[in-house]
């Protein structure tokens, strides 16, 4: 059983432009990274994906795999904000009106191959490619090997609390380093995640986070497929015991879908269990 991981652009991209860079990663059950890389556009990414998959695979895709609502936000993206916002975890809203639904898209491609979303409903299957929506934040801080007992890292958009250009690049290039040296903790846990066992993952490692704003976008990319990958093996081997399904009571589309996130999660995340805990300030939130 080998896990997927995709940070997928959602624009599609069109004839005069482009789109965006998606992130790639295939790790197996010891953590290995067995490929890592990057594509554009929605064939280019569904061929990378099915090409490397095989039954008893799991895939964790960090974009809205199921929008049926008209407006407004989806349930599983209000119960990010439920369940996580102490962390400063938010989702941004997903319904038919944007303009960019690439895993709407993506999905449908991968249903067409014969894989199956899956809500969390039922468990992995042996026989079968599963696949399922999961947001690399929630990962962050609802694993608590990584340490994020306070707030997640701000290692996205610029910190605007900072006073230049300059030192919100230079504080984005840190958060993110630090970030990827407790993904070393991962290394030999269970389920483990080897950034150095592949040559483009241990580039991660051994290079610092650049400043220019594609270049870290690039690197960005590929650091949160390799938590959607491990998020796949999390939930393949633990289920809920680790994870927690958002959504679950959200109405399904017209074909039976449920639109959920699969997360990570600290018992105090889930149902019920939110709990006092010391804050770490810093202003202005943001969502990813």
């Amino acid at each position: 059983m080998n896990y997927i991981g995709v940070d997928l652009a959602w624009g599609e991209g069109t004839a005069a432009k482009r789109a965006n860079e998606t992130g790639l990663a295939l790790i197996d059950a010891s953590g290995t990274v067995l490929d890592a890389g990057w594509a554009r556009g929605i064939d280019a990414v569904a061929a990378w994906v099915i090409t490397r998959s095989a039954p008893g695979d799991v895939i964790a895709i960090d974009a809205p795999l199921v929008v049926a609502n008209a407006t407004g936000i989806r349930e599983c993206e209000r119960e990010v904000a439920q369940r996580y916002s102490q962390w400063q975890v938010y989702a941004n809203p997903s319904n038919l009106g944007l303009p960019w639904l690439g895993g709407v898209t993506l999905r449908t491609r991968l249903e067409q191959a014969g894989f199956r979303y899956t809500d969390g409903s039922g468990p992995v299957l042996p026989d079968e490619v599963q696949f399922f929506e999961c947001y690399p934040y929630a990962t962050l801080v609802g694993a608590p090997e990584l340490g994020y007992d306070v707030e997640r890292p701000r290692y996205k958009r610029f910190n605007p609390a900072l006073p230049s250009p300059a030192a919100r690049r230079d504080f984005r290039a840190a958060e993110c380093d630090d970030l990827l040296q407790r993904m070393l903790r991962l290394t030999d846990i269970h389920p483990a995640l080897d950034l150095r066992s592949h040559p483009i993952t241990a580039a991660l490692l051994e290079e610092p986070s650049p400043l220019n704003d594609a270049a870290y976008k690039h690197r960005e990319d590929l650091l949160d497929a390799t938590l959607c990958a491990w998020t796949a093996a999390l939930w393949a081997q633990f289920g809920t015991e680790r994870c927690q399904v958002l959504g679950a009571t959200d109405s399904p589309d017209a074909d039976g879908r449920v639109p959920v996130i699969i997360a990570p999660a600290r018992p105090e995340q889930r149902p019920g269990g939110r709990v006092a805990r010391p804050r770490r300030s810093r202003a202005g939130a943001d969502m990813d």
